[in-house]
């Protein structure tokens, strides 16, 4: 599986909102797909709480796994996006 690291752009990290969009994302995508902090386990993507437990706040690195690459790329987009501010 394809994978790369992305640093999260939202100004208050992956908490509730920010979370819910890159879970939806996720879920949407059909296949696996996770997070992680560096050096941290990988938490199902689908998931908001799986993703908030990360506790990465704006500017933390982040591990994004995927099955296929257009996925990959389209939630280091969302990790990488401020979400909170749209």
């Amino acid at each position: 599986m394809p994978s790369t690291t992305a640093v999260v752009g939202s100004a208050v990290g992956l908490h509730a909102r920010p979370a819910t969009i890159i879970a939806e994302a996720a879920a949407d995508a059909g296949s696996p797909v996770t997070l992680a902090v560096e050096g941290g386990e990988p938490v199902d993507a689908g998931s908001a709480l799986m993703i908030m437990t990360l506790g990465a706040e704006k500017g933390t690195k982040v591990v994004v796994t995927a099955d296929d690459q257009n996925t990959l790329d389209a939630i280091v987009k969302l990790v990488e996006s401020d979400l909170d501010a749209e």
